[in-house]
């Protein structure tokens, strides 16, 4: 007794969670990982823990996928707590089976397998599931559905876990957040730890200038669901960050990232899956995470890495520490299963198996498609008799569109009729090195990629020229001076009479095309090429596109494809589905990683806008097709030549 006393009562040096654990956890023989703790082979839990042991922030807020080492933190975080100093904590879990199940049998192996809490550990009648008593101060085991347990023991310590799976409202009591909370207004050092995977929510990035780091862009508090996102945005919003193995350059890991070949099966996509450099295209390999993880960082908004790999900056001001951490950087499960859990949750066909894949597998929110999207095979079924290039006698314009990617470009050339019906002539994707770093100006046609493309738009289709060409220029990979932005544009400039650089508007425009004058950075400096820039509304464009899918094919304005169009062609059209978010606005959620035609087939629809197609008659388009009358050639020294030459130019 007088041992247990001395124990309890001799002070003892507060320490960081993890180095805590270190000395005092241990995992028995039959765990994955036998032997001491050792927290740095999950290193983006050691920030947010050792923020919670500090006490700086008021709040601790963090976002992961499943099977990342999250519970075994906090289980470090109430150990060195109550070993160094002692407070009551109350941990709140979703659900009175989950705490007695799963939490509870974890943090008794706690309190027994470190020798110094064991002797603090009180026992006999003391010891309950739901509450123990260590050094004298109680660790309290809640569950959401459970108002009594929140409005019972103060605390100066509240962990919640799996927020998003909380009630709520508890019984008409409030929410179980702000009831946990309540719960340490008598201790002035109160901190609030809150994790969880997300749930459901509509979600963009956007890019950092100054970094050129991708982070999750705040969205309004009424398009998510998700409890723990909306925390998690309150606060500083640091991501976990890589540096690329192979070009050194940092970035956020994504779902988006993740690679396999097209037409895989869930367990060829296992066995291939990679991530895919998001800044310079470099394939990275599973085995190569660990190293990634040991040089990782978070950072947030307003923050940069220099060419140390050292974070520099501040981030927001905000009582909130929060921090996202994707799936992919778990060192628990590789990136194949990743794969393999989202193409088998996939071919289920169920919502809400894919919903599970995104959450947990990546830490990712969950947007289901809503509405009624068409599905591939419907694309498919619009095969119509006519073959590939082959230009059906109803075409009077045919339009280019390209969408410009890390490795290729992707083009879908379309020609449009009477009243807006199109057929398409051909689609296809040019690879090859996309552009450098290097000097810029005048550059971009020696590229053999650019050269194919600009060989795309002198062709002829049936005796008919290319009227109009849009290509994508929002794709800016890495730093926001870097190409291809600056490629694009020098591509446009070659072709101007015809061709336009084309952005999609994050938000609703007030017209579905709206054309500006650009002002492009290049190098740092402020350049006008002279182009117009076609400003697009993808909600508007997207929508006409899924519409004319399940237009009547023996009606004006129907939408065809040619005998041979592949099913990668028809299931990219499908790719993303239209959400209605709770504010009214619209959203575009992927349904699959492949995206590329539909983005072609949507300029290809705002093209033919452009040109008047809506408009065009078939007497017009008669018109058009039928063949000119023979006139006298000109000689070059002919009065005339030039200003011929000017007409057919306009």
């Amino acid at each position: 007794m007088f041992a247990r006393a001395a124990t309890i009562l001799t002070p003892r040096p507060r320490t960081t969670p993890d180095a805590w654990a270190a000395d005092n956890r241990v995992y028995a023989a039959h765990t994955g990982r036998p032997g001491p703790r050792d927290a740095s082979i999950t290193p983006y839990v050691l920030m947010p823990n050792r923020a919670i042991a500090e006490g700086r922030y008021t709040r601790i807020v963090e976002v992961m996928g499943a099977q990342m080492g999250k519970t075994d933190g906090k289980l470090d975080v109430i150990g060195e707590r109550l070993d160094n100093a002692p407070v009551p904590i109350i941990y709140l879990g979703p659900s009175k089976e989950f705490n007695e199940t799963q939490f509870e049998p974890r943090l008794q192996a706690l309190l027994d397998e470190s020798k110094t809490l064991a002797a603090k550990l009180a026992r006999g009648k003391k010891l309950r599931k739901t509450k123990k008593i260590v050094g004298g101060v109680p660790i309290r085991l809640a569950h959401g559905g459970s108002s009594t347990a929140l409005k019972s023991d103060p605390a100066a310590l509240g962990i919640a876990d799996e927020v998003d799976e909380l009630l709520g409202n508890v019984k008409g009591q409030g929410n179980p957040i702000r009831l946990l909370e309540a719960r340490g207004f008598t201790y002035a050092e109160f901190v609030l730890s809150a994790s969880s995977t997300p749930s459901i929510g509509a979600v963009d990035v956007e890019t950092d200038e100054e970094s050129g780091l991708q982070f999750w862009k705040p969205a309004p508090p009424e398009d998510l669901e998700s409890a723990i996102w909306r925390m998690w945005q309150e606060g500083t919003r640091h991501h976990w960050a890589w540096p690329c193995p192979h070009c050194g350059e940092f970035f956020i890991p994504r779902f988006r990232y993740l690679k396999w070949p097209k037409g895989a099966t869930p367990a060829e996509a296992r066995r291939t899956a990679y991530l895919e450099c998001p800044v310079n295209g470099c394939v990275i390999e599973d085995r190569e995470k660990e190293s990634m993880n040991a040089r990782g960082d978070f950072v947030a908004p307003g923050q940069h890495f220099d060419e140390r790999g050292i974070v520099v900056g501040d981030p927001p001001d905000t009582s909130t520490l929060s921090a996202w951490t994707s799936g992919l950087a778990s060192p628990f499960v590789i990136w194949g299963k990743r794969a393999e859990d989202f193409l088998t949750a996939t071919l289920t066909g169920d919502p809400d198996e894919v919903q599970t894949a995104v959450n947990a597998g990546f830490g990712e929110l969950f947007a289901p498609g809503g509405g009624d999207v068409p599905e591939w095979k419907e694309v498919s079924a619009l095969r119509a008799a006519y073959r590939q290039l082959e230009v059906p006698q109803g075409v009077a314009y045919v339009v280019v569109t390209i969408d410009v990617q890390q490795n290729r470009l992707v083009y879908v050339v379309r020609g449009w009729g009477a009243k807006a019906e199109s057929w398409l002539i051909d689609h296809g994707e040019l690879w090859g090195e996309i552009g450098d770093d290097g000097e810029l100006a005048g550059t971009t046609m020696a590229l053999p990629v650019w050269a194919e493309a600009g060989a795309l738009l002198q062709t002829t289709f049936g005796g008919l020229p290319v009227r109009r060409a849009f290509v994508d220029s929002g794709f800016r990979p890495g730093k926001p001076w870097q190409i291809p932005v600056n490629r694009v544009y020098e591509f446009c400039a070659q072709f101007r009479r015809i061709c336009y650089p084309t952005k999609g508007s994050s938000h609703s425009q007030i017209k579905p095309l709206i054309v500006s004058q650009p002002e492009v950075t290049k190098g740092g400096k402020v350049s006008k090429y002279g182009l117009a820039l076609i400003r697009l509304d993808p909600d508007h464009w997207k929508s006409w596109v899924h519409e004319r899918v399940r237009w009547p094919q023996d009606q004006p304005g129907a939408w065809h494809l040619h005998a041979e169009t592949t099913d990668d062609y028809c299931r990219q059209i499908v790719s993303e589905a239209r959400l209605k978010k709770p504010s009214g606005q619209a959203s575009w959620v992927r349904r699959s990683a492949e995206n590329h035609y539909l983005d072609c087939e949507a300029m290809n629809a705002a093209a033919g806008y452009m040109l008047g197609v809506h408009r065009l008659t078939e007497a017009a388009v008669a018109s058009m097709r039928a063949p000119a009358p023979a006139e006298p050639q000109r000689s070059e020294g002919s009065d005339d030549y030039f200003g011929d030459r000017l007409k057919d130019y306009w």
